[in-house]
């Protein structure tokens, strides 16, 4: 099983409880302060409809798979709607996460990541003393498949999480496979082809909380990053616009629909689409005085696969491979060696950036 390991950093929801009048400087990065803000363009966010992607009418679903194919192609980005998972289960999830880290310090830090894991009660993606940090503290578990599990890390408190947990993230993997199929077919290639690279793959659910920051405008909840996943699911606990995406050199904040899931395409689906779909950089940025809660499931590709170009869509097109092959496992063991910085990470397994660049140490086949 890949290790991952981050250093530990100070509990910034205890920090923030401490009424503050400045940030620590630790804490404040000049690019929150500096970078434009496009807010005109958050009406255009494409919004998906699942049940219209499979609706029995060729005219209604062909219209649907059409805008599917630009949010996947033009955003890398989208929010979903009529999925089909119970909102009182995502409701649930979201209120067992708040009861999580509204518990004593002392409580949450039971479940404390330990060295050369992610998973627990903690921080990712530290990897130096003087590292800028991020306003935001997190719980990140091992969800599927079931056997990886280490329930050490699972918290007893409130009572129904381990349940709720469980029914949620067999609900994702449903949604997963589902649109993993509609992309094949977007993309012409045979459905079981894309699906077989997933199936017995890694889930990983990550917690995210963002507390108030008396000074919002110099510190980021997450840095800017995209996901080395094959898709992203995300879920957030009220109306406030923390989740901002980067789309054509701007930063768009993202108005949260109620009962939707937020998707995001990871650096899997960019590779095995040799880039025709992108991978979205994104970011969290903080409220002065409102606590933002979110809730990620990364879906990854099971262990040990490699992930390159699919075949059959560079014969169709006649191109050339854009990325070269990498085992997941050593480029997830990669992104998580680094702290968080834009695409480097997918940069590096461009084939014209490594033709005058040897990047990190990523073993290609």
């Amino acid at each position: 099983m890949t290790m991952f390991g981050s250093l530990p950093v100070p509990n910034v929801q205890d920090l923030a409880n401490k009424e503050l009048k400045e940030v620590p400087d630790r804490y404040v990065r000049r690019e929150a302060e500096s970078e434009h803000v496009a807010f005109e363009m958050s009406d255009h966010i494409p919004v998906i409809d699942l049940q219209k992607l499979l609706h029995h009418d060729p005219c209604i679903s062909s219209h649907e798979m059409a805008k599917f194919h630009m949010a996947c192609k033009d955003w890398g980005f989208f929010q979903l709607i009529d999925h089909g998972v119970d909102e009182e289960l995502m409701s649930r999830m979201m209120s067992n996460a708040e009861e999580f880290f509204n518990l004593p310090l002392e409580e949450k830090k039971a479940y404390a990541q330990l060295p050369q894991s992610f998973q627990g009660y903690g921080q990712a993606f530290v990897m130096s003393n003087d590292q800028k940090l991020e306003w935001s503290d997190m719980l990140s578990l091992r969800t599927l498949p079931v056997y990886q599990r280490n329930i050490r890390f699972w918290p007893k408190k409130p009572p129904s999480f381990s349940e709720t947990l469980d029914k949620y993230a067999f609900a994702m993997e449903k949604i997963t496979f589902c649109l993993l199929s509609l992309i094949a077919k977007n993309l012409g290639v045979e459905p079981k082809k894309l699906i077989s690279i997933f199936e017995d793959g890694v889930q990983a659910t990550r917690m995210n909380y963002y507390p108030p920051c008396p000074q919002p405008d110099k510190v980021l909840g997450l840095s800017a990053h995209s996901d080395a996943s094959i898709i992203t699911l995300l879920i957030q606990n009220n109306d406030l616009p923390g989740l901002q995406i980067k789309i054509n050199g701007k930063w768009v904040p993202i108005k949260p629909i109620s009962g939707a899931f937020i998707v995001n395409i990871g650096d899997a689906i960019e590779i095995m689409s040799n880039g025709l779909y992108k991978s979205v950089e994104h970011r969290a940025v903080i409220h002065p005085d409102r606590a933002r809660i979110s809730i990620a499931g990364f879906q990854d590709p099971r262990s040990g696969v490699l992930i390159e170009p699919l075949q059959e869509l560079l014969e169709r097109e006649n191109v050339a491979a854009k990325y070269k092959a990498v085992n997941f496992d050593e480029y997830l063991r990669q992104y998580f060696s680094a702290k968080l910085d834009g695409k480097t990470m997918l940069d590096l397994v461009k084939v014209e950036k490594n033709e005058n660049n040897r990047g990190l140490d990523i073993k290609y086949t």
